[in-house]
């Protein structure tokens, strides 16, 4: 398990920046000495921007288990989220059908009908408000491109930062306020619940609830 910076790719993309998987990759071969390729598998992943807690699997038999536990739903992911404004709700559940248009790479809602578009679910519960924010806590149940991000915008709470699908309130060059906290699952191997936290950074507008943010 690892801590994924912000504004990394989990993976190489087109831009070709250095990307999360092969840092690691490139780690490990050194750390331990291993001779040829080194095996790490991504099994989930975090937008470009967004910061916090990922696990890569070191083995294929570990990354084909991770990979069933996500799909029958034993992977717990939460996140936590600062947004625009305040939900009509203090905690509810959103279930929505997304659709992705790779022309602009940006994720819509869409009627259930729509050809292609999928069932998105997440649970938030307001934890927190501060001169026109809120801080959320999300449990996510699906693991849809942009979920968060498109689903929270679509009820009228886009994320602090978010240049996508928050234009119209966030400034460019304003970090998005979405962390992945904590991620709990059986191991792979050993068989035990294993949970991994991570805290955002110290500045703003994370600082505004202190008691969320790493110490340092």
């Amino acid at each position: 398990m690892v801590e994924k910076p912000v504004n990394i790719p989990v993976q190489e993309d087109s831009t070709r920046d250095n990307d999360l998987l092969t840092m690691l990759k490139d780690d490990i071969k050194i750390r331990y000495q291993k001779p040829g390729n080194v095996y790490l598998a991504l099994v989930h992943r975090l937008d470009r921007p967004v910061g916090g807690v990922m696990v890569f699997a070191k083995t294929s038999k570990a990354a084909s288990r991770l990979s069933d536990a996500i799909r029958r739903g034993a992977f717990d992911k939460r996140y936590l989220a600062i947004v625009r404004g305040r939900p009509t709700k203090d905690k509810a559940k959103l279930e929505d059908f997304l659709l992705k248009d790779h022309r602009d790479n940006k994720v819509h809602v869409v009627s259930p009908k729509t050809k292609k578009a999928k069932k998105a679910v997440l649970d938030y519960e307001m934890i927190g408000k501060h001169n026109g924010l809120s801080l959320l806590a999300i449990n996510l149940h699906t693991g849809r491109p942009h979920q968060i991000r498109v689903q929270l915008a679509s009820i009228g709470c886009p994320i602090y930062g978010d240049q996508k699908y928050g234009q119209k309130v966030n400034k460019p060059g304003q970090q998005i306020a979405l962390w992945s906290h904590t991620l709990t699952f059986e191991h792979p191997t050993k068989k035990d619940t294993t949970e991994a936290e991570s805290l955002p950074p110290k500045e703003y507008p994370w600082h505004l609830w202190p008691e969320y943010c790493r110490r340092s």
